[in-house]
């Protein structure tokens, strides 16, 4: 079918958006809006005594003002989402983060007051008429200094500042395989910290009805369920008592799933006002306030029998919370990511231990990958370092220990179960299409320009499935248009697209004539929405038990329309939604018992958990200019096993994306703090590096659709994280061979010129020396 599943098409909602057309939040929010302004701390820990609000409630055209007195207890503190189950510790889930800050402030950026005004720029003045006392407290911005002895507390239930102590996997078999090893690899990893910066900055509009009690808010969100339930919590009121609207979103990221004070802030004013009230973050402000991403530092070890097979990991890893526990955030570098340590190696034993630390910085939470990242990037630095101890060649030590299809069904020490997969396929395709054999000329012409060129190779895999339950309903009216309501929520995805591919497949209707809706919690009942690559996964299953139960409804008019039995009607989408008394030439179409009955509907529900395991083979080039330590990204290689594609354009542009932004965390991307003061010193773009579209090489991009996962009826795997996980290891691990090339020692992301010169430099003094 050309516009079926596996076909290229092109996205329908692109016509729309490159002609200005999008609607996002602050869009649609009327022009006569009240407008709220946030009042933050400008310093990262301090007792906070706010001395006058009355100055700033007499400006004019002031409506509001609120402060954390104001709103305790009557705006419930945001609490982390996660059960830690099985922690040794878990203060993380005994602290909260309060709407607005009352005694104390713990991060640069958090909220201290709301001020609402008929104008931004009076809302804006009014806060500055706000009197708050601040008594710096000492910061501590970095883990290690927040475990310190003697180190600052930032909340009673937490201990020498350690918000939770996990551990998965069999110390004891671990310590055993490490007894018997021929070799242990060692390093340390650090995923420094990124800001999101979606393009979209966070915003929300909001109202409410006194005659029915409920409110009705608009939210950038990855989903109009999870929104809805956030603010639910924080209003302290049903979540029947709210609708959510989630129009078009310039990227989420993860950071959208997660609640955060402003939606909750806005909300409340509506009610207390009566007024319709929006809000829509500065980058500033976001730069300040939103979730942030990664910040974890691994101290990993690998044993190795002689050979270069893998026995055993042993990882202690420290993670960033930041000054409370976001929404997710312990979950991110725990139940999330730790057990696909090891990725698809033949791993026997691991065991690790990581620790939760609050520091005062803006929370971390997921983003793109959420935990995988971090542990593919340890995972890949380790087998890398074993290669060059044990003097194996990298792409031969990863074949020796990746699994083969032949030992499926595999069940991993992180409980993890694979059903499908052939990596040892998806590397020797990604070596022969990256032009390995080819590396030593092309490294020795970079050497004649005065370059450094590196070679990396990352093998990656995620686990993606999310939330177990979505739903969906398909509704084809009698002029023969169809419209499928989800609570999925594109960001950016193309599910416009996707969607009516699948519905088109099933049901033989017009392409054209699907549409999409999503984005209501009023529309259904209950959805997970967009997160952990789970979109596809689980929509797909959904549209399509819908348009089956829209067709054997149809069956039965068909019948009657036809005059024959149930039994002796076929269906057949691929002929244009016919219905068939089979072996005749009596038929009727779906789009024909629509009209005739005025439409006709179908209902698809899942309430099952399924996992699925994307993966594939990643290799960077890059070359470092020896006089400045400038580093270029030249060629980027990509193999990758998504299972069966739905559009592969769409998946195409999901990876492109991908690594872009996993590029950028390794060659630029890092937020910044002054130790000393607890100060941003990277809170803009002017100070926070962002890849640009020159930073990126041409992408040469194949699929492997051998591997099919037998989970959900299409066999599709997730695709949306895959980049951004393996392009940090590749990228990486090029620049390290080409520092190793020149005998300079490996360095920590981000790569920056001053690092990779200074390795340089470092290389060859003691070439010299030596």
């Amino acid at each position: 079918m050309k516009f079926g599943i596996g076909q290229p098409v092109r996205r329908k909602e692109d016509a729309r958006f490159l002609t200005g057309r999008g609607a996002y939040v602050d869009d649609l929010a009327p022009r006569d809006a009240l407008r709220a302004f946030v009042l933050r701390s400008p310093v990262a820990h301090a007792r906070l005594t706010v001395t006058d609000a009355e100055a700033a409630r007499a400006a004019p055209g002031v409506r509001g003002v609120w402060t954390g007195a104001d709103v305790a207890g009557r705006l419930a503190p945001l609490a982390s989402a996660f059960q830690l189950d099985g922690a040794l510790e878990a203060a993380a889930l005994k602290t909260a983060q309060p709407h607005l800050a009352t005694e104390r402030v713990r991060h640069v950026g958090e909220p201290v007051a709301l001020v609402v005004a008929d104008t931004l720029a009076a809302a804006r003045d009014a806060a500055e008429l706000i009197g708050v006392d601040y008594e710096e407290l000492a910061p501590v911005v970095r883990p290690e200094d927040a475990l310190a002895d003697g180190a600052p507390r930032l909340h009673d239930a937490a201990a020498g500042n350690r918000a939770y102590v996990w551990e998965l996997g069999d110390a004891a078999a671990t310590e055993a395989a490490f007894a018997r090893a021929a070799h242990v690899a060692r390093v340390t990893a650090v995923n420094q910290r990124v800001v999101v910066a979606s393009m979209e900055a966070r915003a929300a509009t909001a109202r409410y009805d006194a005659a029915t009690e409920r409110w009705e808010v608009w939210i950038g969100s990855q989903g109009a369920h999870g929104a809805r339930g956030r603010l639910a919590a924080a209003l302290m009121v049903p979540p029947e008592r709210i609708r959510v609207h989630t129009p078009d979103v310039g990227g989420g990221f993860g950071m959208k799933l997660m609640g955060h004070p402003e939606h909750g802030l806005v909300a409340f004013a509506a009610k207390e006002l009566g007024a319709t009230v929006r809000w829509m973050a500065e980058r500033s402000e976001a730069m300040l306030s939103d979730a942030q991403g990664r910040d974890l530092t691994t101290d990993a070890e690998g044993a190795f029998d002689a050979e270069g097979r893998l026995m055993a990991f042993r990882w202690r890893s420290r993670s960033n919370l930041g000054a409370y526990c976001s929404s997710m955030g312990a979950f991110v570098h725990t139940a999330a990511s730790a057990p696909i340590t090891g990725g698809m190696y033949r791993l026997p034993a691991m065991h690790s231990r990581i620790e939760g630390v609050f520091t005062n910085t803006p929370p971390t939470d997921a983003y793109r990958g959420a935990g995988r990242p971090e542990v593919i990037y340890v995972t890949e630095r380790l087998m890398e370092r074993a290669a060059r101890d044990l003097g194996i060649d990298p792409v031969e030590l990863r074949l020796r220990n990746l699994l083969t299809p032949q030992e499926l069904p595999h069940e991993t020490p992180g409980g993890m179960v694979f059903d499908s997969l052939d990596p040892a396929a998806n590397v020797r395709a990604v070596v022969e299409a990256s032009d390995r054999a080819g590396f030593a000329e092309r490294r020795a012409a970079a050497e004649a320009r005065g370059c450094a060129l590196g070679w990396g190779l990352a093998y990656y895999m995620e686990r993606t499935g999310g939330g177990p339950s979505e739903r969906a309903v398909i509704a084809l009216g009698p002029e023969g248009r169809a419209v499928i309501t989800v609570g999925t929520q594109s960001n950016g995805q193309g599910h416009e697209t996707a969607w009516a591919q699948i519905a088109h497949q099933e049901l033989g209707l017009d392409f054209e004539s699907i549409s999409l809706a999503a984005g209501d919690s009023d529309a259904l009942p209950l959805s997970g929405g967009t997160g952990g690559s789970r979109s596809l996964i689980m929509a797909s299953r959904t549209i399509m038990a819908a348009s089956a139960d829209m067709v054997a409804k149809a069956r039965a008019l068909a019948a009657d329309r036809l005059e024959a039995a149930e039994a002796d009607i076929a269906f057949e989408p691929a002929e244009g939604g016919v219905f068939r008394i089979v072996g005749t030439d009596r038929t009727v179409t779906l789009v024909e018992l629509a009209a005739g009955h005025g439409g006709l509907t179908g209902e698809g529900a899942v309430d099952d958990r399924v996992s699925t395991h994307p993966n594939g083979a990643h290799v960077a080039e890059v070359e470092i200019e020896l006089d400045t330590g400038r580093l270029r990204l030249t060629r980027y290689t990509m193999v990758d096993d998504f299972g069966r594609l739905v559009n592969p354009l769409l998946v195409e542009g999901q990876v492109h994306g991908g690594v872009a932004q996993g590029a950028g965390q390794a060659m630029m991307e890092a937020m910044r703090w002054d130790p000393e003061t607890g100060q941003p010193l990277t809170a803009s773009f002017m100070d926070y590096a962002m890849p640009r579209a020159d930073d990126a090489p041409m992408f040469s991009l194949a699929f492997n659709e051998n591997a099919p996962t037998p989970s959900n009826p299409l066999g599709v795997k997730g695709c949306g994280e895959a980049g951004a996980v393996a392009a940090i290891p590749a990228v990486t691990l090029a620049a390290l061979d080409a520092l190793a090339s020149r005998g300079a020692p490996d360095v920590e992301t981000p790569l920056t010129g001053e690092k990779l010169w200074r390795a340089l430099n470092a290389g060859v003094r003691g070439a010299a020396a030596g």
